[in-house]
């Protein structure tokens, strides 16, 4: 059975820190699937503030969708965990590009590879816009 492999950059240009919580636990005891999503999205929109933009702006409805995610998982992470989310943008296009984050815990332990892709987007519309400019050239 083919396996999802996630490339890494060279290098990040940002990085985020956050717990796992309790809440975060699924019935293995260890960071759920569906809460590490929760936790790349939190990390996501740090990122796009970090670019100077919103996943979404509620004055003019525009922001981003999330089109695709890819996660390889590495490793568990626990209750109490500080897991540090480095994160880079990559493969920019007409309308989008993908980010790619690498997670690790405190002990610089690799938990996980994932890729979103992002799109412009306009909820007005519900249509794809064009990337703009001045954030196409931030993600380089």
């Amino acid at each position: 059975m083919a396996r999802v492999k996630i490339a890494l950059p060279d290098a990040f240009s940002f990085a985020a820190t956050l717990p796992v919580r309790i809440t975060d636990l699924n019935y293995g005891g260890h960071l759920g699937n569906d809460a590490l999503l929760g936790i790349l999205h939190e990390a996501r929109v740090q990122f796009l503030a970090h670019l100077g933009a919103a996943e979404f702006d509620p004055a003019t409805k525009l922001g981003f969708i999330m089109v695709d995610v890819a996660i390889e998982y590495k490793a568990e992470a626990f209750y109490g965990d500080t897991l540090t989310i480095d994160m880079a943008a990559n493969d920019p296009g007409k309308y989008g590009f993908d980010i790619v984050y690498q997670v690790r815990n405190q002990a610089g332990k690799e938990i996980t590879r994932a890729k979103t892709g992002m799109l412009c987007f306009d909820y007005n519309t519900h249509k794809l816009r064009v990337l703009p400019q001045e954030l196409a050239g931030r993600l380089s």
